[in-house]
């Protein structure tokens, strides 16, 4: 489905709307009420990535096909699952997923839940999915891996570790990445019940393998879902708002850094009593360039060199490593999308330098390389001009109602071939 979104004002100076539950507290919370069935969940994400998720916990009969397990393009499930299986004693299945998937690594995660006792086999290439797991008791507690690793296979290591008999002992060697996710994975795991220490290079979770009493969690909504709108206003008049529920000023997701980042394109966060928060548009102060590190939100970077390529300000993104192991190289994705938008943008393995923009080109075709985030962090320049973003259905990974809430705020969305 590709979808042609004209240049566009927004309907009313205050759209509402409400946004699903986060995509990364809802998959570690699946997990923990697979291993805790105690546990009740609220507000959880409609995704792809999160159906697949639940259906891969509970051996959804649509998912599973003789024991093997397709996650398609999902990536953190890819990782949690792969962790959760390898300590369900008797089980044995094949986790496999999308083309692209069989080109993401695994190695690093596989390795080390190796040092713990797992029984991990590769299906086809080495280091990459499909993978055999046959799940056993794991005797180890003690494992160590690179700190620059992404985020996911560090969370995937923790959520199983209440359920080691020793609980986990976790050294990272080098400098962290995303650590904002780390301490998500630790804050939910906290929440739960389950005592954790996170000091210097040094990660403990304690063994936690009684059952739980029942805990009833309500899942903050996506602060990454979050982001689109807070380029919509960056991108938008003067006095245009939008309320979007519900938010914690507290966020235990990395992505809440939007709140201070946006502010440097005249995007104001006012936190409301009912858990909603209101965006609203201010004049920019002559800001013509940005440096930012997105090392602990690296999902967002996308979404900002929009933002940033549609106002007409330089920037320098750094911190951006993980982003070429993603559904697509999204550094490369960025640079030939925005280029034929007219942008001058070079990149490199860690990061992005986009120069200041004086035209936008009409009518340009956005391919979106199966990444839901391509997607969406395009749209918002259709209040710029007129765009069509190819296979627009890919929304459905982290947003599957995405473009129904831009019709409901006054953009203009019609398919076309």
């Amino acid at each position: 489905m590709n979808l042609l979104l004209k240049n566009s004002q927004l309907k009313t100076q205050n759209s509402q709307l409400s946004i699903t539950g986060s995509k990364s507290e809802t998959n570690r919370l699946l997990l923990l009420q697979a291993l805790y069935p105690n546990i009740q969940l609220e507000n959880i994400s409609i995704s792809d990535d999160s159906d697949v998720m639940h259906k891969a916990l509970t051996h959804n009969s649509q998912l599973t096909t003789h024991n093997l397990i397709n996650v398609h393009h999902a990536g953190t499930a890819m990782r949690f699952l792969t962790a959760f299986f390898a300590i369900k004693e008797g089980s044995e299945i094949v986790l496999t997923g999308s083309p692209r998937m069989k080109e993401r690594p695994i190695k690093i995660l596989v390795d080390a839940l190796k040092q713990l006792g797992a029984n991990i086999e590769y299906v086809e290439n080495y280091g990459y999915p499909p993978i055999k797991i046959t799940g056993k008791k794991l005797l180890h507690n003690k494992v160590s891996l690179p700190a620059n690793v992404s985020s996911q296979y560090i969370s995937a290591l923790l959520l199983i570790a209440p359920k080691l008999e020793n609980g986990l002992q976790l050294i990272l060697e080098g400098e962290i990445t995303s650590i904002p996710y780390i301490n998500m994975t630790l804050g939910l795991l906290n929440e739960i019940g389950v005592k954790t220490s996170f000091k210097n290079n040094k990660i403990s979770v304690t063994s936690s393998a009684v059952e739980m009493p029942k805990k009833k969690i309500t899942i903050e909504s996506d602060w990454s879902s979050a982001s689109y709108y807070y380029s919509i206003i960056a991108l938008s008049e003067v006095g245009t708002q939008i309320t979007l529920s519900s938010y914690k000023e507290n966020s235990l997701q990395g992505d809440a850094a939007l709140v201070e980042i946006y502010k440097n394109f005249g995007v104001a966060t006012v936190f409301n009593k009912d858990k909603s928060i209101t965006l609203s548009k201010s004049k920019i102060k002559n800001q013509k360039s940005l440096i930012i590190n997105l090392q602990s939100s690296p999902d967002i970077a996308q979404t900002i060199a929009v933002t940033c390529f549609g106002l007409g300000i330089s920037c320098n993104l750094t911190g951006l490593h993980t982003l070429k192991i993603k559904e697509t190289d999204r550094l490369l994705a960025l640079e030939t999308e925005l280029s034929k938008l007219g942008a001058s943008i070079s990149v490199s393995n860690s990061s992005l330098t986009l120069e200041i923009a004086t035209k936008i080109n009409q009518n340009i075709k956005i391919e979106t390389y199966q990444d839901h985030r391509m997607a969406m962090s395009f749209a918002p320049l259709a209040l710029k001009t007129s765009i069509i973003i190819e296979n627009a259905e890919v929304v459905s990974k982290s947003y599957p109602t995405f473009w129904e809430d831009l019709k409901n705020i006054g953009f203009q969305i019609n398919e076309v071939q």
